[in-house]
């Protein structure tokens, strides 16, 4: 067994700004006190003074090896962006290219403070070896266009993937079908996604209503919204979690709670592609399970989730005028625990006795940390990303003093940099 304690620590969900003993057993909290807790005597031990306890992020939204294209093609629309530049630099990727893409991500989400991502994408036994290697917790899909000639084969392949990994890697890994959009995938390739996500009891993870175009378009062909054709089709019987839903109105979000449909928020891609801004007040009014994401890092700053809580909260107060529509403890939420389930993992999101042990330690020896009224605020307001200073997922310790020790983060960076230009030539 193996036992870590953390000492001198301060919590982000406690009552007051005392400092806690933190133990984790394996991979569990089981411990959260004052004092020294029983059997934690010849424990391990991380000091942590001056630093605060947050869960992991939730990352519920990447195709993190989209990476390699970040910075290539920038201030376009959607669908320009996607034929003209996008598709075609992703011909030419290899599985290679998608395990340095995906590595080059990890490294990035881990120094910012986000423990567990969903990604859709290609090669994906390549991403879960990457996910496998680095110790980060992960919900993978096989991205399924219905356009190609090897579309069927293509679903063999999230199949497998469902089959090989779904549950493995300590329980890190969860597996998803994908199919990538409603235009991208047709009804009877949609049907046949949906009858082999439920002969596996596998959920999907989709976009849609991304674009006011894509909605259109959809009414033109089937006469109903993205949201009532899948509900039609009774895709999400498997359980579904919808990127991006910008473009959904009232029926559309009273089937998605009816449903149970988890949505992955997605503010910056939206705004940077000019997608639009997603109703989440509206949604979270309806109970619907709203998640943070990052989308295609190429669309995307960065993958900064703190970012994203920041822009989810402030960006809503301003349009509604209501200070009060999604206050900073919600936004956090949004990153961390409603991440979580919106991916299907209850036991991470929270620092609990009996969560997993996903916890990042944020150095607060920062001039925005003071003076510190309400500490939940400055972490949403204020604070940095790249203050994280140690991670630790499922109980290990991946990062600690702002260093991965595990991983060859420059022959990651040189790797990525020679592939992506390679890609882009």
């Amino acid at each position: 067994m193996s036992k870590l304690l953390l000492k001198n620590v301060e919590i982000i969900s406690a009552p007051d700004t005392e400092q806690y003993f933190l133990g984790i057993d394996n991979d569990t909290i089981t411990a959260i006190s004052k004092e020294l807790p029983d059997g934690f005597e010849n424990a391990k031990v991380i000091d942590a003074v001056g630093k605060i306890a947050v869960p992991g992020m939730v990352n519920t939204h990447t195709h993190a090896a989209m990476t390699l294209l970040r910075s290539y093609a920038d201030d376009m629309v959607l669908m320009d962006w996607l034929q003209n530049k996008i598709w075609p630099a992703e011909a030419g990727l290899n599985d290679d290219d998608i395990y340095w893409g995906t590595m080059l991500s990890i490294v990035e989400m881990l120094k910012s403070g986000t423990t567990c991502f969903a990604d859709m994408y290609f090669a994906m036994d390549r991403v879960a070896q990457a996910v496998e290697e680095t110790g980060i917790r992960a919900s993978l899909s096989r991205g399924l266009v219905g356009l190609t000639p090897d579309a069927d084969e293509k679903l063999v392949e999230n199949e497998e993937l469902f089959k090989n990994w779904h549950g493995k890697a300590d329980g890190r890994i969860r597996v998803m079908f994908a199919p990538h959009a409603p235009y991208t995938c047709p009804v009877p390739y949609l049907e046949k996604i949906i009858v082999k996500a439920g002969a596996l009891n596998a959920e999907i993870h989709m976009h849609l209503c991304e674009t006011a175009g894509e909605v259109s378009d959809c009414l033109k062909e089937h006469q109903m919204t993205p949201i009532k054709l899948m509900d039609s089709l009774r895709m999400f019987e498997c359980g579904t979690l919808a990127a991006h839903c910008v473009h959904v109105n009232d029926e559309d979000m009273d089937i998605m709670a009816a449903k149970n449909v988890r949505v992955a928020h997605n503010p910056q891609s939206n705004l940077k592609l000019a997608s639009g801004i997603a109703p989440v007040p509206a949604m979270l009014k309806r109970g619907i399970i709203v998640g943070l994401g990052t989308d295609g890092t190429s669309s995307n700053n960065n993958l900064d989730l703190l970012e994203e809580c920041r822009l989810t909260a402030m960006l809503h107060k301003g349009i509604s005028g209501d200070p009060l529509l999604i206050p900073a403890k919600e936004a956090l939420a949004l990153a961390t625990k409603q991440g979580a389930l919106a991916l299907g993992f209850t036991d991470i999101g929270e620092l609990a006795v009996g969560q997993k042990a996903d916890i990042v330690l944020y150095d607060m020896q920062k001039p925005y940390w003071y003076p510190r009224h309400d500490r939940v605020s400055l972490f949403v307001y204020a604070a940095n990303a790249a203050d994280a200073d140690t991670v630790i997922v499922n109980g290990k310790v991946l990062m600690q003093n702002g260093e991965l020790p595990q991983l060859d983060v420059e022959r990651i960076y040189a790797e990525a940099n020679t592939r992506g230009h390679r890609l882009t030539k």
